[in-house]
Protein backbone atom coordinates (compact mmCIF):
# COMPACT_ATOMS: atom_id res chain seq x y z
CA UNK A 1 0.00 0.00 0.00
CA UNK A 2 1.05 3.70 -0.67
CA UNK A 3 0.79 6.49 2.40
CA UNK A 4 2.17 9.89 3.66
CA UNK A 5 3.84 9.67 6.60
CA UNK A 6 2.19 12.26 9.35
CA UNK A 7 4.43 12.01 12.22
CA UNK A 8 7.77 9.86 13.35
CA UNK A 9 9.65 9.44 16.23
CA UNK A 10 12.48 7.92 15.43
CA UNK A 11 11.76 4.64 15.28
CA UNK A 12 8.09 4.12 14.44
CA UNK A 13 5.94 5.73 11.90
CA UNK A 14 2.87 6.91 11.73
CA UNK A 15 1.10 6.78 8.31
CA UNK A 16 -2.11 7.61 6.40
CA UNK A 17 -2.95 4.87 3.61
CA UNK A 18 -4.59 6.05 0.77
CA UNK A 19 -7.61 4.98 1.94
CA UNK A 20 -7.32 6.88 4.82
CA UNK A 21 -7.34 4.42 7.22
CA UNK A 22 -4.15 5.20 10.01
CA UNK A 23 -1.30 2.62 10.11
CA UNK A 24 1.39 2.13 12.84
CA UNK A 25 4.64 1.66 11.11
CA UNK A 26 8.10 0.40 11.56
CA UNK A 27 11.02 0.33 8.71
CA UNK A 28 11.59 -3.20 7.42
CA UNK A 29 15.71 -3.61 8.28
CA UNK A 30 18.32 -1.18 7.58
CA UNK A 31 17.10 1.53 5.51
CA UNK A 32 19.15 3.82 3.23
CA UNK A 33 18.95 6.61 1.15
CA UNK A 34 21.65 6.95 -1.64
CA UNK A 35 23.30 10.81 -1.66
CA UNK A 36 21.83 11.41 2.39
CA UNK A 37 23.67 10.82 5.43
CA UNK A 38 21.06 10.95 7.76
CA UNK A 39 19.77 9.62 11.20
CA UNK A 40 16.44 9.29 10.10
CA UNK A 41 15.82 8.21 6.28
CA UNK A 42 12.07 8.47 6.31
CA UNK A 43 10.56 11.79 7.32
CA UNK A 44 7.01 13.67 7.71
CA UNK A 45 5.39 13.87 4.53
CA UNK A 46 7.62 11.42 2.52
CA UNK A 47 5.33 9.09 0.36
CA UNK A 48 5.92 5.32 0.98
CA UNK A 49 4.70 1.66 0.32
CA UNK A 50 4.55 -0.40 2.98
CA UNK A 51 3.04 -4.14 3.84
CA UNK A 52 0.91 -4.73 6.78
CA UNK A 53 1.66 -7.95 9.03
CA UNK A 54 -0.70 -9.24 11.33
CA UNK A 55 0.98 -10.77 14.85
CA UNK A 56 -1.97 -11.67 17.32
CA UNK A 57 -4.31 -8.95 17.88
CA UNK A 58 -1.84 -5.92 16.55
CA UNK A 59 -1.84 -4.99 13.34
CA UNK A 60 1.54 -3.44 12.20
CA UNK A 61 2.79 -1.41 8.56
CA UNK A 62 6.35 -2.64 7.72
CA UNK A 63 7.96 0.39 5.11
CA UNK A 64 9.81 -1.26 2.18
CA UNK A 65 10.02 2.07 -0.23
CA UNK A 66 10.43 5.94 -0.30
CA UNK A 67 8.91 7.16 -3.15
CA UNK A 68 11.09 10.15 -5.03
CA UNK A 69 10.67 12.98 -2.98
CA UNK A 70 9.89 16.17 -4.64
CA UNK A 71 12.02 18.14 -2.12
CA UNK A 72 13.22 18.02 1.87
CA UNK A 73 14.21 20.14 4.87
CA UNK A 74 17.55 19.06 6.76
CA UNK A 75 19.13 20.14 9.41
CA UNK A 76 22.42 18.57 11.03
CA UNK A 77 21.90 16.23 13.30
CA UNK A 78 22.83 17.03 17.33
CA UNK A 79 25.21 14.24 17.90
CA UNK A 80 26.49 13.02 14.59
CA UNK A 81 28.01 15.92 13.32
CA UNK A 82 28.29 14.38 9.66
CA UNK A 83 25.26 13.21 9.58
CA UNK A 84 21.86 15.00 8.78
CA UNK A 85 18.27 15.24 10.49
CA UNK A 86 15.21 15.20 7.79
CA UNK A 87 12.93 17.52 9.35
CA UNK A 88 10.18 16.98 6.89
CA UNK A 89 9.65 16.45 3.03
CA UNK A 90 7.48 17.21 -0.01
CA UNK A 91 6.80 20.61 1.42
CA UNK A 92 4.49 23.24 -1.26
CA UNK A 93 4.77 26.39 0.55
CA UNK A 94 6.68 27.64 3.69
CA UNK A 95 5.31 30.86 5.05
CA UNK A 96 7.29 33.74 6.85
CA UNK A 97 5.45 35.63 9.60
CA UNK A 98 7.29 39.11 9.43
CA UNK A 99 6.62 41.95 11.80
CA UNK A 100 8.12 45.33 11.75
CA UNK A 101 8.50 45.24 15.85
CA UNK A 102 7.57 43.47 18.83
CA UNK A 103 9.55 41.50 17.95
CA UNK A 104 11.05 42.95 14.80
CA UNK A 105 12.02 40.77 12.06
CA UNK A 106 14.97 42.31 10.05
CA UNK A 107 15.81 42.14 6.26
CA UNK A 108 18.61 39.80 6.89
CA UNK A 109 16.47 37.14 8.02
CA UNK A 110 14.01 36.94 5.96
CA UNK A 111 16.45 36.85 3.16
CA UNK A 112 18.24 33.76 4.80
CA UNK A 113 14.86 32.21 4.72
CA UNK A 114 13.89 32.88 0.92
CA UNK A 115 17.49 31.96 0.47
CA UNK A 116 16.99 28.60 2.33
CA UNK A 117 13.30 27.74 0.68
CA UNK A 118 15.32 28.85 -2.77
CA UNK A 119 17.46 25.91 -1.96
CA UNK A 120 15.18 23.64 -0.90
CA UNK A 121 13.00 24.09 -4.23
CA UNK A 122 10.29 25.09 -1.64
CA UNK A 123 7.49 27.65 -2.63
CA UNK A 124 7.75 31.07 0.38
CA UNK A 125 5.37 33.45 0.87
CA UNK A 126 5.50 36.35 3.56
CA UNK A 127 3.06 37.35 5.79
CA UNK A 128 3.35 40.84 6.97
CA UNK A 129 1.67 40.02 10.27
CA UNK A 130 -0.26 42.14 12.70
CA UNK A 131 -0.32 45.33 10.13
CA UNK A 132 -3.96 45.93 12.64
CA UNK A 133 -1.37 47.51 15.35
CA UNK A 134 0.98 49.90 13.17
CA UNK A 135 0.69 53.63 12.59
CA UNK A 136 1.21 55.09 9.22
CA UNK A 137 4.96 55.62 8.90
CA UNK A 138 4.86 52.07 10.06
CA UNK A 139 2.42 50.99 7.32
CA UNK A 140 4.45 52.83 4.71
CA UNK A 141 7.57 50.70 6.25
CA UNK A 142 5.89 47.62 5.58
CA UNK A 143 4.46 48.48 1.94
CA UNK A 144 8.13 49.23 0.94
CA UNK A 145 9.10 46.05 2.27
CA UNK A 146 6.57 44.45 0.40
CA UNK A 147 6.74 46.23 -2.53
CA UNK A 148 10.60 45.12 -2.31
CA UNK A 149 9.92 41.45 -2.42
CA UNK A 150 7.37 41.30 -4.72
CA UNK A 151 9.44 42.76 -7.13
CA UNK A 152 11.78 39.86 -6.58
CA UNK A 153 8.87 37.66 -7.42
CA UNK A 154 7.99 36.83 -3.58
CA UNK A 155 4.30 36.54 -2.85
CA UNK A 156 3.73 38.87 -0.09
CA UNK A 157 0.03 39.42 1.93
CA UNK A 158 -0.69 41.99 4.85
CA UNK A 159 -2.68 40.25 7.68
CA UNK A 160 -3.62 40.24 10.76
CA UNK A 161 -4.06 36.89 12.79
CA UNK A 162 -6.04 38.53 15.68
CA UNK A 163 -9.00 40.39 13.24
CA UNK A 164 -8.23 37.82 10.73
CA UNK A 165 -7.60 40.37 8.02
CA UNK A 166 -6.76 38.89 4.57
CA UNK A 167 -6.57 35.14 6.45
CA UNK A 168 -8.65 33.96 3.91
CA UNK A 169 -6.28 34.64 1.27
CA UNK A 170 -3.75 32.39 3.69
CA UNK A 171 -6.09 29.44 3.08
CA UNK A 172 -6.67 29.67 -0.37
CA UNK A 173 -2.88 29.71 -0.61
CA UNK A 174 -2.93 26.29 1.43
CA UNK A 175 -6.09 24.51 0.03
CA UNK A 176 -4.81 21.17 -1.34
CA UNK A 177 -1.20 22.12 -0.61
CA UNK A 178 1.03 20.86 2.20
CA UNK A 179 2.26 23.90 4.05
CA UNK A 180 4.61 25.36 7.19
CA UNK A 181 5.09 28.25 9.16
CA UNK A 182 8.39 29.76 10.37
CA UNK A 183 9.18 33.25 12.10
CA UNK A 184 10.56 34.82 15.22
CA UNK A 185 8.95 34.05 18.61
CA UNK A 186 6.41 36.27 19.25
CA UNK A 187 5.38 36.62 15.48
CA UNK A 188 2.18 35.37 16.20
CA UNK A 189 2.60 32.02 14.43
CA UNK A 190 0.00 30.04 17.04
CA UNK A 191 -2.35 32.83 16.60
CA UNK A 192 -2.39 32.25 12.90
CA UNK A 193 -2.71 28.89 12.98
CA UNK A 194 -5.31 28.61 15.21
CA UNK A 195 -7.51 31.24 13.37
CA UNK A 196 -7.19 29.10 10.12
CA UNK A 197 -7.69 26.29 12.21
CA UNK A 198 -9.35 26.34 16.15
CA UNK A 199 -9.30 22.60 16.78
CA UNK A 200 -5.20 22.14 16.07
CA UNK A 201 -5.47 24.79 19.76
CA UNK A 202 -3.83 21.96 22.28
CA UNK A 203 -1.77 20.42 19.72
CA UNK A 204 0.24 23.55 18.18
CA UNK A 205 1.77 25.22 20.99
CA UNK A 206 4.45 28.30 20.75
CA UNK A 207 7.52 26.99 21.95
CA UNK A 208 8.91 29.08 24.70
CA UNK A 209 12.64 30.74 23.85
CA UNK A 210 13.53 30.67 27.44
CA UNK A 211 13.03 26.95 27.89
CA UNK A 212 14.71 26.50 24.31
CA UNK A 213 18.04 28.49 24.74
CA UNK A 214 20.94 26.27 25.67
CA UNK A 215 19.32 23.27 24.32
CA UNK A 216 19.37 20.61 22.35
CA UNK A 217 16.07 19.21 21.93
CA UNK A 218 15.22 16.33 20.02
CA UNK A 219 12.16 17.54 18.05
CA UNK A 220 9.46 15.29 15.85
CA UNK A 221 7.51 16.47 12.52
CA UNK A 222 3.96 16.14 12.54
CA UNK A 223 1.51 16.76 10.08
CA UNK A 224 -2.56 17.41 10.79
CA UNK A 225 -5.17 17.60 8.44
CA UNK A 226 -7.19 20.90 8.04
CA UNK A 227 -10.84 21.21 7.56
CA UNK A 228 -10.57 23.11 4.17
CA UNK A 229 -8.37 20.38 2.49
CA UNK A 230 -4.83 21.19 3.19
CA UNK A 231 -2.12 20.03 5.67
CA UNK A 232 0.44 21.36 7.96
CA UNK A 233 3.64 20.46 8.56
CA UNK A 234 4.29 21.59 12.78
CA UNK A 235 7.65 21.10 14.56
CA UNK A 236 9.42 23.52 16.70
CA UNK A 237 12.96 22.52 14.24
CA UNK A 238 11.04 23.95 11.12
CA UNK A 239 10.28 27.60 13.48
CA UNK A 240 14.14 27.61 13.45
CA UNK A 241 14.10 27.32 9.70
CA UNK A 242 17.83 27.32 9.80
CA UNK A 243 20.38 28.21 6.84
CA UNK A 244 21.12 25.27 4.59
CA UNK A 245 25.01 25.00 3.91
CA UNK A 246 25.86 26.71 0.76
CA UNK A 247 29.09 26.70 -1.42
CA UNK A 248 29.87 30.34 -1.86
CA UNK A 249 30.20 29.34 -6.11
CA UNK A 250 26.34 29.00 -5.63
CA UNK A 251 24.99 31.30 -3.25
CA UNK A 252 23.95 34.03 -6.01
CA UNK A 253 21.99 31.41 -7.68
CA UNK A 254 19.61 31.69 -4.62
CA UNK A 255 19.04 35.43 -5.11
CA UNK A 256 16.91 35.20 -7.75
CA UNK A 257 17.35 39.02 -9.16
CA UNK A 258 21.45 38.30 -8.96
CA UNK A 259 20.73 34.99 -11.14
CA UNK A 260 18.42 36.91 -13.93
CA UNK A 261 21.95 38.99 -14.01
CA UNK A 262 24.23 36.10 -14.12
CA UNK A 263 24.97 35.73 -17.57
CA UNK A 264 25.96 39.29 -18.24
CA UNK A 265 28.46 39.31 -15.77
CA UNK A 266 32.30 38.90 -17.26
CA UNK A 267 33.11 35.77 -15.37
CA UNK A 268 31.15 32.34 -15.20
CA UNK A 269 31.93 32.19 -11.92
CA UNK A 270 31.68 35.91 -10.32
CA UNK A 271 30.98 35.80 -6.64
CA UNK A 272 29.42 39.95 -7.43
CA UNK A 273 32.41 41.14 -4.72
CA UNK A 274 36.07 42.28 -6.18
CA UNK A 275 35.32 41.12 -9.74
CA UNK A 276 35.43 43.71 -12.93
CA UNK A 277 32.23 44.16 -15.71
CA UNK A 278 29.85 42.48 -12.58
CA UNK A 279 26.14 42.86 -13.61
CA UNK A 280 25.01 42.88 -10.33
CA UNK A 281 27.39 45.67 -8.95
CA UNK A 282 26.55 47.28 -12.06
CA UNK A 283 22.67 46.94 -11.11
CA UNK A 284 22.80 47.86 -7.56
CA UNK A 285 24.82 51.19 -8.07
CA UNK A 286 21.81 51.77 -10.36
CA UNK A 287 19.75 50.85 -7.36
CA UNK A 288 18.42 48.54 -9.51
CA UNK A 289 18.99 45.87 -6.59
CA UNK A 290 18.06 46.56 -3.08
CA UNK A 291 21.44 46.95 -0.74
CA UNK A 292 19.64 45.25 2.03
CA UNK A 293 19.62 42.19 -0.05
CA UNK A 294 23.12 42.92 -1.51
CA UNK A 295 24.48 43.08 2.34
CA UNK A 296 22.60 39.80 3.60
CA UNK A 297 24.33 37.94 0.45
CA UNK A 298 27.79 39.35 1.85
CA UNK A 299 26.58 38.34 5.73
CA UNK A 300 25.74 34.93 4.51
CA UNK A 301 28.49 34.73 1.95
CA UNK A 302 30.83 35.67 5.33
CA UNK A 303 29.23 33.17 7.48
CA UNK A 304 27.77 35.81 9.91
CA UNK A 305 24.94 34.11 11.24
CA UNK A 306 25.45 32.80 14.26
CA UNK A 307 23.82 36.26 16.42
CA UNK A 308 20.83 35.25 14.92
CA UNK A 309 20.49 32.04 15.87
CA UNK A 310 21.48 32.74 19.54
CA UNK A 311 18.88 35.48 19.45
CA UNK A 312 15.89 34.57 17.97
CA UNK A 313 15.72 31.23 16.04
CA UNK A 314 13.61 28.36 18.05
CA UNK A 315 15.43 25.11 17.19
Amino acid sequence: MLGTVYKSTGSWYTVKAQNGVFYECRLKGRFRIDGIKSTNPVAVGDVVNFNVETKGDETVGVIDRIEERENYIIRKSVNLSKQTHIIAANIDVAFLLVTLNNPTTFPAFIDRFLVTAEAYDIKAVLLFNKIDTYNQDELVEIKYLAALYRSIGYECIGISAKTEKNVEKVKEIMKGKVSMFSGHSGVGKSTLVNTIEPALDLKIAEISLQHQQGQHTTTFAEMFDLSFNARIIDTPGIRGFGLVEIDNEELGDYFPEFFKLKEYCKFNNCLHIEEPKCAVKEALENEEIAWSRYRSYLQIMEGEDEHYRKDNYQE
